[in-house]
């Protein structure tokens, strides 16, 4: 764990009310710029008991959880094991970067099972994830002058376009936008306010960067040598990995 993350972090994450296969750290922190007063955000998949899957009361499928400890603010969010398997069979950005996430607090044989089956779920229809959350960011940071979503904007452009080149996650905007001169800058900005302002030379260079880098991830989309659908093998993996842990489940209770 890196010094930002609290060294409590397993232990919130497993307050939860159901066994973990994962948790992981996401947002600023994984993103590389978390700044002195980021939330913490933990994300996990848990696994449902058997007897709250096919029974007439089911459990919950999604958990969640916000507080504040040591001053930190935290906010955890869970999905069951076969809700995540479904959202991993997608071209769902975030819980493939969750599943992926270095910054490991919880984990377990069940955890690197889905990490070794996830590149068989890779697309190109993963870039739509990225355009797509890109676009939201960006009207954000119009809205409101913030300089968080616009990093936001930046790393979500720059994490598809990786993606779509390698075939390979990267998250880290210090790593992604080490070409970019003023990214490291906008990075030390917001290390010092969650919440702060977009630093005025910074508008103009976003103007033009942000639809060329947009421009840029539709070529590499268009370009990539990922497939359209997921590896029906990986799939099948998948599938295999949901049932045997449900069972495993059934022959402890």
């Amino acid at each position: 764990m890196t010094l930002d993350i609290p060294q409590w972090a397993a232990e919130a994450a497993t307050t939860l009310p159901y066994p973990l296969l994962f948790a992981t750290v996401s947002g600023a922190h994984l993103y590389g710029f978390a700044s002195r007063d980021s939330d913490l955000d933990l994300r996990a998949s848990h696994v449902l008991p058997p007897a709250e899957v096919v029974g007439l009361r089911t459990g919950p499928d999604t958990l969640q959880h916000s507080g504040v400890r040591d001053g930190v603010e935290l906010d955890v969010v869970s999905h069951d094991l076969l809700k995540f398997a479904k959202l991993l069979n997608s071209r769902n950005g975030y819980v493939l970067e969750q599943l992926l996430s270095p910054l490991v607090v919880v984990t377990s044989d069940v955890h690197a099972e889905l990490k070794a089956v996830a590149p068989g779920l890779l697309t190109s229809n993963h870039a739509h994830h990225y355009l797509g959350f890109a676009a939201t960011q960006e009207r954000l940071y119009h809205k409101t002058g913030q300089l968080k979503p616009a990093l936001y904007t930046l790393r979500v452009l720059l994490t598809g376009i990786h993606l779509m080149r390698t075939g390979e996650l990267e998250c880290d905007l210090g790593v992604l936008g080490a070409a970019i001169s003023y990214v490291p800058e906008l990075i030390a900005a917001k290390r010092e306010a969650e919440h702060g302002p977009l630093p005025a030379f910074a508008a103009a260079r976003l103007a033009a960067d942000v639809p060329a880098l947009r421009a840029e991830l539709e070529e590499a989309r268009d370009r990539t040598h990922l497939p359209g659908y997921a590896d029906p093998g990986a799939v099948a993996t998948l599938h295999d990995i949901v049932v045997h842990t449900r069972l495993i489940g059934a022959a402890d209770e």
